[in-house]
């Protein structure tokens, strides 16, 4: 898309932002999180916006609408959109603009939707709203884009709760959503971590035929590099509310000016220690899958499941979306009882519904979670959610909970005294991933299953997520069930992998042996599906497959 960068220079502009300035409220004080930004956007232009946690991409991105976040201020500046003053113009006629001519596509999509109505029919409130469409025609679209976003069953997953689909199904629903009266701008927000690889391709190429057909901008939010690279016609690096630099894709990806780009450029250099000696000896497995079957209703999801994970061992687990990866970790966790075959925890039978597990069998397997944001309670203070597994499972009084955790939030590398008492609307991404790390230590656990537990974070704090977790499970000896769609992921944090697909393992083996060809059909698949550092990639890809 970076060719069309000239044509939509002799375009009008549609959004222009200059010397913006937000402060956000912490400690009682106003601190400048956005600091003097200039930003033009142009119609049919997409415009990537990348760095850190904390550069203030989002806020940025949100901006456009003339909004901002609950604690925070615009304090200077402007944003003019299609020639109207959004900081200046009545809540009223933003509300008017938000949703019918600038929309935006969330990157934590389960805490977007509301759990109480059916998918469909939150794609069809704006449009009717807006008086765009009626009942009959919003439904038709709704089930047009979701056909086109390559959702199964278009015609009736819409009838289905959020709480029915799968995480990477509800982001591409938000997307449609999005979409749903063909707006002028399109925020997105970081749309696609939440897919696999093989899904991400085929989305990232229908918004980029949706932006094209109907002249659309878009501000693209992304920590992923080689996803901007396939959408951006020009990139924008942000760092700590400032502008470190500015180019189009072509140019940026060939000769980074800034130190800072450069080092986002060089990220993914870690890679563990590999775990030695594993199933040697007597070295018992701590989590044993034995022929595993597993239902949802009468359908069955999981056909037969079969692995093993030792202490000191990573264990990834890959697939698409629906593969049944985070199924076999409900199995796992008793959340799901298997119909057949069962889960051995150090040689020993787990009952299959947690309910009818002992508290010491609930303890040695604990998750963390894709999205802090929804697995962490707003409301409670830091030293609460850490707290709460500590008393819980080891009976510790108040006194043992808080020596308890302010060792933890040591361990994760945050100062107690900084974060104990903060809420986690006072913490950044990153740092809200590494409390839901020293929730699950709490409870001094064996195994942890980690469930795209950096899928959501920029490059940067992901490199920082892995280091900990490689230098926690050397320290206090775990196994790790570590599911992801990130190949980069796989191959920097893995001892041995298992590929799944439609609910069967189809490969599984050590790292080296599973990434060396020659590759079985659907793994040859996964690893070609990977995005590069080249704009041409994704169509050539899509070229050669075609």
């Amino acid at each position: 898309m970076a060719s069309n960068t000239s044509n939509a220079a002799n375009n009008d502009v549609l959004l222009e932002i200059r010397g913006l300035r937000i402060d956000g409220m912490r400690d009682e004080k106003w601190h400048e999180i956005v600091k003097g930004i200039d930003l033009t956007l142009h119609r049919g232009e997409v415009l990537g916006l990348i760095g850190e946690s904390g550069a203030g991409k989002s806020t940025l991105g949100i901006a456009a609408m003339g909004y901002v976040k609950p604690g925070c201020r615009f304090s200077g500046g402007s944003i003019t959109f299609d020639g109207i003053d959004m900081i200046a113009a009545s809540e009223e006629k933003k509300q008017a603009l938000r949703g019918m001519r600038i929309a935006y596509v969330a990157q934590s999509a389960a805490a977007s939707f509301n759990p109480a109505h059916k998918l469909i029919e939150q794609f069809a409130e704006i449009p009717l709203q807006h008086q765009k469409s009626n009942k009959a025609e919003a439904y038709a679209d709704a089930k047009d884009l979701y056909g086109k976003l390559l959702l199964p069953d278009p015609n009736r997953i819409g009838f289905r709760y959020p709480h029915q689909v799968s995480g990477g199904q509800l982001q591409r629903a938000m997307t449609a959503m999005a979409m749903s009266c063909r707006p002028d701008l399109i925020i997105f927000d970081e749309p696609t971590t939440a897919l696999d690889v093989t899904t991400q391709i085929e989305v990232l190429m229908t918004m980029k035929d949706i932006v094209e057909k109907f002249n659309t901008a878009a501000i693209y939010i992304t920590h992923d590099l080689a996803v901007v690279a396939q959408m951006a016609d020009r990139i924008m690096v942000l760092r700590y509310g400032e502008l470190v630099e500015e180019a189009p894709t072509r140019i940026m990806l060939a000769n980074p000016k800034q130190d800072y780009t450069k080092s986002l450029w060089a990220v993914r250099s870690f890679r563990k220690t590999p775990a030695l000696n594993l199933g040697q000896n007597d070295n018992q497995p701590i989590i044993s899958v034995q022929n595993v079957t597993a239902a949802y209703g009468s359908l069955d999801i999981l056909h037969e499941i079969s692995f093993n994970l030792y202490r000191g061992q990573t264990v990834s687990v890959v697939g698409e979306s629906g593969s049944g990866k985070s199924t076999t970790a409900r199995v796992i966790t008793g959340l799901l009882p298997a119909r057949l075959g069962e889960v051995l925890f150090q040689g020993q039978a787990l009952p299959k519904d947690y309910r009818q597990r002992s508290k010491d069998q609930l303890r040695q397997v604990q998750m963390i979670y894709q999205m802090a944001d929804t697995a962490i309670n707003p409301r409670q203070r830091i030293r609460d959610i850490i707290g709460r597994p500590l008393s819980f499972y080891l009976g510790m009084n108040a006194k043992q909970c808080e020596e308890r955790t302010r060792e933890l939030l040591d361990m994760i590398e945050l100062k107690p005294d900084q974060f104990i008492d903060r809420f986690p609307s006072e913490l950044s991404g990153g740092q809200k991933q590494r409390i839901c790390i020293a929730r699950a230590l709490a409870a001094e656990p064996t195994c942890i299953i980690c469930d795209e537990v950096t899928s959501a974070l920029d490059q940067l704090v992901a490199e920082g997520i892995l280091r900990l977790l490689d230098r926690l499970q050397r320290e206090l000896n775990l196994a790790y069930m570590f599911i992801t769609h990130d190949l980069a992921t796989v191959k920097a944090i893995s001892d041995d992998v298992v590929v799944m697909l439609k609910g069967r393992i189809v490969e599984q083996g050590s790292k080296d042996d599973i990434f060396s060809p020659p590759y079985p059909e659907y793994t040859e698949k996964l690893l070609s599906s990977v995005p590069q550092m080249d704009p041409d990639w994704m169509r050539n890809l899509l070229a050669k497959r075609s």
